[in-house]
């Protein structure tokens, strides 16, 4: 492609925009222009590498016997209402773009295709001997970011490869699990990228375990905390560790202390002179389920740790049958707003105890639970002799015990929040490091929650019809794009593997008007393009300086030059990654990078 005739506009400033580097970058290269508020067009550019990566995943699912196929992207209402996810992505999550038709039906644009593919499955699927089957689709999904950000990390509009797949049994769906744990590590390792494979929380897609596909960026959204052995990585909304020993309680005796002004963990430990790990907390949340019932919550947990509230959402999940529910469409601490709707009397906030009186519940309200769901974090089961709230303000007790002073909660689960420093569960000589992460893949195992609510069943070799066994895999072909330029780059601009790169060759022209450089300019141009070798010429009338500064900024793996050295019958061939230079003869010049583009395509596969 000759960048005169391209639609090509670079940009030297950072756009206001733009928070991240990627984003700026991909912005100020011309390979995206954003069109509104999370919606962006790909630009030539941009569209050439999303087509390379495209193809990179198509390669590899294909690779595992997956079919491609394209499924739509508007979806009935009922669909979402038979797996009981319509309020969660319309109201709960409400990540979900939902109208109503000409006819009065409700319709969502699908930010994801599990219904979909498991209604074909329902219809298509009937016996053992069909099983398993695995259907695949690159597509654009849409999602209502609550707040877009970062260019194509966080859009409403995105491409994405979304693969399902059916099987008899879980061995069956532990194969192909496996399988794209492989195909996944591929198609990173490919495209050049450094990454890390976690354990991970599935969120409202669901299932029994998934796990995420993580670009190392400092500017990732997600934190990932991993032992050194490489025995252990997670998300840090799943992980779990071993939290510091706590110290021994300085307190031998129970007693009720007056403790003014000390409703934060920090004050209390001042005025009695005692560690955090020797308190128990209770934090309260206030759960709302789908179908509107409101439950509140009492958490004890250790007092230098933190809820982690997906771990919160997720057990309050599992026990939503004993609501009547299937979900929870939102949990929060309750503001002063919020507990004027159930609270019967003041609150002692700052100074609750693990057996807070359920008298503080308006009773008769049909919509609120009219007890405490209590909770007890496993940090904080084992204390003794521990610092708590007297239900008092300005007031705490000293040298508490579970089964004296206070009942243990029946439900001791893990939900403290694990953080770097931390030991590891596997290993509890590792310590747990920290790193940042950019969430480019997800797989799933899902089990029969999608088959049995929308009744996708086959029948066994005895004749048994039972639901299918399932399994959801997901990867970000405009996310793992963005995140490639913000794992590599410089002050100059990309830095684009030659995988994905839009182009491998740029050849620039530094003299228009010097009939030899343009010449040779040209006979390279089309050598190499015959030769396979994707090439961009400038030939712009531009200033050098301009031409190697545009080539820099768009990140092209090689960059010509048919300057000074053509003289010798050579020119200059510049590495962006490196920067290194050399001058190649002429008639060598294409033999050569075939050889480097060949080797550096070979390095990233193995």
């Amino acid at each position: 492609m000759r960048l005169s005739q391209m639609l090509f506009v670079t940009l030297r400033e950072d756009p206001a925009e733009a928070e991240i580097p990627s984003h700026k970058l991909l912005l100020r290269a011309g390979y995206i222009r954003r069109i509104g508020s999370g919606i962006y067009a790909y630009l030539p550019l941009m569209w050439r590498v999303l087509q390379k990566v495209s193809q990179i995943v198509r390669e590899e699912m294909n690779a595992t016997g997956a079919q491609e196929c394209l499924l739509p992207q508007i979806q009935p209402a009922e669909l979402w209402r038979e797996s009981g996810r319509w309020d969660t992505y319309t109201k709960a999550e409400g990540i979900m773009f939902s109208l109503i038709d000409r006819q009065e039906r409700e319709l969502g644009l699908g930010p994801t295709h599990e219904e979909v593919v498991t209604t074909v499955a329902r219809e298509t699927i009937r016996s053992y001997r069909q099983l398993p089957v695995h259907l695949y689709q690159i597509q654009t999904k849409f999602r209502d970011e609550i707040r877009p950000r970062f260019g194509l990390m966080r859009g409403r509009e995105f491409i994405m490869k979304d693969g399902y797949s059916f099987h008899a049994d879980a061995e069956s769906l532990q194969k192909t699990y496996q399988d794209m744990h492989q195909a996944y590590s591929n198609m990173l390792r490919r495209a050049g990228l450094a990454f890390r494979a976690v354990q991970a929380d599935s969120g409202a897609i669901g299932g029994s375990g998934s796990q995420e596909f993580m670009v190392l960026a400092e500017a990732g959204e997600d934190e990932v905390l991993y032992s050194e052995d490489g025995e252990y990585a997670a998300n840090v909304e799943k992980a779990v560790s071993l939290p510091p020993d706590a110290e021994t309680s300085p307190f031998t005796a129970y007693e009720q202390r007056e403790t003014p002004n000390a409703e934060t963990i920090e004050k209390v430990c001042k005025l009695l002179d005692c560690s955090p790990t020797n308190l128990v907390k209770n934090v309260l949340y206030q759960a709302v389920y789908a179908n509107g019932l409101t439950v509140l919550v009492l958490v004890s947990i250790r007092g230098d740790r933190d809820v982690n509230e997906v771990k919160l959402q997720n057990h309050l999940t599992s026990i939503a049958g004993q609501y009547k529910a299937q979900n929870v469409l939102s949990l929060t601490v309750p503001d002063a707003a919020a507990q004027k709707k159930w609270a019967a009397k003041a609150l002692p906030l700052g100074y609750i105890a693990p057996d807070l009186s359920d008298d503080y519940i308006a009773q008769g309200d049909r919509s609120i639970h009219p007890k405490f769901v209590r909770l007890l974090d496993e940090t904080a089961s084992t204390l003794q002799n521990f610092v708590t709230g007297a239900n008092e303000s300005g007031y705490h007790v000293v040298g508490a015990n579970w089964g004296e002073q206070y009942p243990q909660p029946t439900q001791i689960i893990d939900l403290q929040k694990a953080k770097a420093g931390d030991r590891s569960v596997r290993n509890p000589q590792q310590t747990l490091q920290s790193a940042r992460g950019i969430e480019v893949g997800h797989i799933f195992q899902l089990g029969t929650k999608y088959s049995k609510s929308l009744g996708a069943t086959y029948t066994n070799e005895q004749g048994e019809e039972l639901p299918l066994v399932m399994g959801c895999y997901g990867v970000g072909v405009s996310r793992l794009a963005q995140s490639a330029v913000e794992q590599s780059y410089d002050k100059d601009g990309i830095i684009w593997s030659v995988a994905i790169a839009p182009y491998h060759v740029i050849i620039c022209i530094p003299n228009m008007s010097d009939s030899q450089q343009v010449e040779t300019a040209e006979k390279l141009y089309n050598q190499l393009n015959a030769a396979g070798i994707e090439t961009l010429l400038d030939d712009r009338d531009e200033r050098a300086g301009v031409k190697f500064k545009d080539a820099d900024l768009i990140g092209i793996p090689y960059r010509i030059v048919t300057g000074r050295s053509l003289k010798e019958n050579k020119v200059e061939v510049v590495e962006r990654k490196s920067r290194q230079s050399q001058e190649i003869p002429v008639d060598e010049l294409v033999s050569t990078l075939k050889q480097w583009i060949k080797a550096a395509l070979t390095s990233v596969a193995e």
